[in-house]
C-alpha cells in the first residue's frame, strides 16, 4: 500500500460484470478530477488467443488443465511487480488484450492479440486495476498487499455462469456448448485462485436474481435489474466508514440484512457504489 501512489483494484471472475463497474469508477474520477492509470487484467495473460488455444490443446493431451484463472496462463510476477513499482514511484508498464473488432480498430491490432508494453502515463493520481487477480495471494505471489482499496464484484454462481455464457456466445462468437465446457475446465482454478480473493476484499457487490435460475445452462436471457437485488457487504468497516443510515435514506427499496450488509435494488447498485466508494477515494487522495 502507498499513501503517495494508491492502487484501487476491482476483482471478479470472467463474466462477472467488472467492466461495467469500471464505468462507474470513471464517472467518480471525472467528478473528482482524478487522473488514473487504467490497467486491464486480461493484458497480463501469458499468451495471445492463438497461443492459448495451442497451450490448452497441449495440456489436454497431457491430462492437465490450463486456464486463464490459474498461474500457468498468467504473468502473476509481472502484475505483482507493476503494483509494487507503482506504489513506490507511480510508474510501471501496461499493454492491452484485444478482445474484439471494436478494440482492434482502436488499437490497430488483430482480435485475440496482445499489444506491446508501453509506459504508464506520467503524473497519475492512482492506479485502477480491473480484472481477475487484483486480490491474489499464493505461496509465491502476494498481489493484494499493494492494493489500497479492493472491491469484489461477485454475482451468485448461477448468474455468473449465465452472464459468461451469454457474453461468450453473443459477444465473442463461441457456442453455448463451448462456453459451458470452458466453465467446467476452469472450475479447479476458479476455486483455488478466484474465490479466495473475495475473503480479502474491503467491500463486495453481489447481484442476486429474484427469478428462477435453477438451470443456468438452459436460460434464454439474463435476469434484468428489475428482477435482481444487489447485496453489498462491507468487509472492512474501519477503512470504508460507511454511513448505512444515509444509504437507506438515499436508496429507495433498500434494507439492512445484517450490521455489515445492505441490500438494494440491482438498478441502484452503481449509485450505491458511488455513494460508498466516493468518500474512500477522497480520503485516499487526501492522505497524499
Amino acid at each position: 500500500m502507498s499513501k503517495q501512489h494508491p492502487i484501487i483494484a476491482i476483482t471478479g471472475s470472467s463474466g462477472a460484470g467488472t467492466s461495467g463497474i469500471k464505468s462507474a469508477f470513471e464517472q467518480i474520477f471525472r467528478r473528482l478530477n482524478i487522473t488514473a492509470a487504467f490497467i486491464e487484467g486480461d493484458s497480463f495473460h501469458k499468451f495471445d488467443r492463438q497461443q492459448m488455444d495451442l497451450e490448452v490443446e497441449k495440456a489436454n493431451k497431457e491430462g492437465r488443465q490450463i486456464t486463464h484463472f490459474g498461474p500457468e496462463a498468467n504473468l502473476f510476477n509481472e502484475l505483482e511487480n507493476l503494483f509494487k513499482e507503482y506504489s513506490e514511484s507511480g510508474t510501471g508498464k501496461k499493454r492491452h488484450y484485444i478482445h474484439n473488432e471494436v478494440t482492434a480498430a482502436h488499437h490497430g491490432f488483430a482480435p485475440g492479440s496482445l499489444t506491446p508494453w508501453e509506459p504508464l502515463p506520467d503524473n497519475t493520481d492512482l492506479l485502477f486495476y480491473e480484472g481477475l487477480h487484483g486480490g491474489l495471494i499464493t505461496d509465491t505471489y502476494n498481489i493484494a498487499q499493494y492494493v489500497d482499496l479492493l472491491v469484489g464484484v461477485v454475482p451468485i454462481i448461477n448468474l455468473e455462469w449465465m452472464q459468461k455464457i451469454y457474453r461468450d456466445r453473443d459477444v465473442r462468437g463461441y457456442t453455448a456448448e463451448d462456453a459451458t465446457e470452458m466453465i467446467l475446465d476452469r472450475m479447479h482454478d476458479y476455486v483455488h485462485y478466484i474465490t479466495p480473493q473475495f475473503s480479502r476484499t474491503d467491500i463486495n457487490f453481489q447481484r442476486v436474481p429474484t427469478v428462477d435460475t435453477s438451470n443456468p445452462f438452459a436460460m434464454d436471457k439474463i435476469p434484468t435489474n428489475d428482477e435482481s437485488f444487489a447485496v453489498i457487504h462491507a468487509r472492512n468497516l474501519d477503512k470504508l466508514n460507511i454511513d448505512f443510515r444515509y444509504l437507506l435514506e438515499m436508496l429507495d427499496g433498500s434494507f439492512m440484512s445484517n450490521p455489515e450488509t445492505i441490500v438494494v435494488p440491482s438498478g441502484k447498485m452503481i449509485f450505491a457504489m458511488q455513494l460508498t466508494i466516493n468518500p474512500v477515494i477522497t480520503r485516499l487522495l487526501s492522505a497524499r
